[in-house]
């Protein structure tokens, strides 16, 4: 469960018996305040995906519900607290937690923690060194495993946040660093007045010159200004919606690019994996390669399977760990 979509699969071991997603998350929990609105969607998905599977004849029954992401934060169904870096499939497992949720499913869940880098309680001059992630650990952890991405290297995940991930020698997650990128884009292009001068679909690939063209503009007149170009290029009939809208993912690609450039984040012997929407990350590729780092990108189907191998191991893990304590108990019992 992300911020604005969730997605349910049905397994058995490696096989991905049926899946489902649907455009709920967070944000509707955080815009309504009703937690029954995230219940109600997952209850749902759970049902549709476990239906499909009777339909074609694939029925599985399901043990556990192994959940991460934003399910786990304060506007989910429990809040697990963030465990702090480094971390990897062990930390997570070890910190994960057995949680009940009867109007959902009967079934036990596992949620997996966030994670946390920096200081637990930031000040104003220390919050710069600060960042949180929940369900990035895990996509990670599961592209480690399938050895998608070297070790160490950089993920740089578009979503509805942009996360730069970094991951040490061993694989953990060592730190990040999040922008509000990705929903601000999606917010300038549906809902203030540049929703009229730009494409309200994402195409398949943005155009280089203008995307360079709103990077140059966000570099010379900052981002607040170069955004409303954007506007003054409609009224001067200067290219098409979709020329405008990449002349607008150019500003907000210069203003991270940048970033992370001056705190060293980027740098020119660590290479960088890509995840996002297509146009996106094509973009942000062909800047990174023009600043002279490497960068490559993971496909959707790729990103999937790490998810699901993290999110398998993680449970194999945390149910070995359960039966150890539970043992333990049991013996001291005697």
């Amino acid at each position: 469960m992300g911020t604005t979509n969730t997605r349910v699969w049905l397994m058995r071991g490696d096989e991905v018996i049926s899946a489902q997603s649907r455009a709920v998350g967070i944000r509707d929990r955080a815009r309504d305040g009703l937690g029954s609105v995230i219940q109600n969607g997952l209850r749902d998905l759970i049902r549709e995906v476990t239906g499909k599977a009777e339909a074609v004849r694939a029925a599985s029954t399901p043990t556990h519900i192994a959940a991460s992401g934003m399910i786990t934060s304060s506007l989910g169904l429990a809040e697990v607290p963030y465990i702090p870096v480094p971390a990897g499939i062990q930390e997570l497992a070890v910190r994960a937690r057995w949680y009940r949720f009867p109007g959902v499913s009967d079934l036990p869940f596992l949620l997996v923690p966030g994670v946390r880098t920096g200081l637990l309680n930031p000040t104003l001059d220390s919050v710069h060194e600060n960042d949180v992630m929940r369900g990035e650990e895990t996509l990670c952890a599961g592209l480690v495993a399938l050895e998608i991405v070297p070790r160490p290297a950089l993920v740089l995940n578009l979503g509805s946040h942009w996360k730069a991930i970094r991951l040490d020698d061993t694989g953990r997650v060592s730190s990040s660093l999040t922008s509000l990128s990705g929903e601000l884009i999606h917010v300038l292009e549906t809902q203030t007045i540049l929703a009229a001068s730009v494409s309200n679909e994402r195409p398949a690939s943005l155009s280089a010159e203008w995307v360079d063209a709103g990077m140059r503009e966000q570099r010379k007149s900052g981002l607040s200004r170069a955004l409303f170009a954007v506007r003054l290029l409609d009224l001067a009939k200067q290219g098409t919606p979709e020329e405008r809208l990449a002349f607008l993912v150019g500003t907000v690609v210069a203003a991270d690019l940048d970033a992370l450039l001056a705190q060293g984040v980027l740098e020119a012997n660590l290479p960088v994996a890509v995840i996002g929407h297509q146009a996106i990350a094509e973009t942000w590729i062909r800047c990174l390669r023009q600043a002279s780092v490497p960068a490559m990108m993971i496909p959707s189907p790729k990103v999937e399977r790490a998810w699901l191998t993290a999110l398998q191991r993680i449970l194999e893990e945390a149910v070995q760990v359960s039966k150890t304590e539970h043992a333990l108990e049991q013996a001291e019992a005697r």
